[in-house]
């Protein structure tokens, strides 16, 4: 197993992640600097990241949380804000899949398992996300409902094409897989209209339903399945989480 896979599966943090803690200069296996992401090890000599002991975790643990807002999506935070990892008691050693910004609330899961949070992440796998936005400059026109389906242009390049359906005069329902950095706050913006509150509702077939702010609970091993096998093209059946 490649190095960076290994310590994904440890826990210690996405693929993406883990390559980069490598390449820091973090990670020594057998008591030897390695600083090569893809080094193979088989879990004969001791692996560690920053001087502390990493294995496999013997158990997935995959949760659901409904962030609130004033919540960061980070395990650990220099400025002493509350994190999403500090809403769940567990022994296992947890992290984000993915990020929303602080004011922004909804569905985020912590895991242990790298390979999971790497494939509901990048873009390669199209998982798609969907959001409830309020806007401002109500009411929501034909117009900017149609360029928000055909993409629009932003300051890092044309996003592709969203599924957009309004619920009411000032509030949409919006996914993307693409999942830039406050792709959705831009996204409205670029159309004339603002957003005034953003909540995340779904990750792939897995939705948010009852789970109340700051709730959290453990996902089935058939959601997590579901969340494994979901891309763009195939959501299959949405699962609701329900309240903790």
């Amino acid at each position: 197993m490649r190095l960076a896979k290994y310590l994904a599966h440890s826990g210690v943090g996405s693929r993406r992640a883990c390559e980069q803690i490598v390449r820091d200069g973090r990670v020594r296996v057998g008591g030897e600097l390695v600083v090569d992401p893809a080094r193979d090890v088989d879990g004969s000599e001791p692996v560690s990241v920053d001087g502390d002991a990493v294995r496999p975790a013997d158990t997935l643990a995959v949760y659901a949380v409904n962030k609130p807002r004033g919540v960061v999506s980070t395990a650990h935070d220099p400025q002493r804000r509350p994190t999403v990892v500090s809403l769940v008691p567990s022994s296992a050693r947890l992290y984000p899949v993915g990020r929303l910004d602080i004011n922004t609330t909804g569905l985020i899961l912590l895991t242990n398992d790298g390979e999971l949070a790497h494939h509901l992440t990048h873009p390669s796998f199209e998982v798609p996300k969907t959001y409830r936005v309020r806007v401002a400059n109500a009411p929501v026109g034909r117009h900017a409902l149609e360029a928000l389906r055909r993409g629009v242009v932003l300051d890092d390049g044309p996003t592709a094409p969203a599924r957009v359906r309004r619920i009411s005069a000032d509030t949409l329902e919006l996914t993307i897989h693409e999942g830039r950095k406050r792709q959705v706050r831009r996204m409205c913006e670029s159309v004339g209209h603002p957003v005034r509150s953003l909540a995340r509702t779904a990750i792939g077939p897995l939705e948010l339903g009852d789970l109340r702010p700051g709730a959290y609970r453990r996902l089935s091993e058939v959601e997590v399945a579901a969340l494994q096998s979901t891309s763009a093209g195939s959501t299959g059946r949405r699962a609701q989480p329900s309240s903790s």
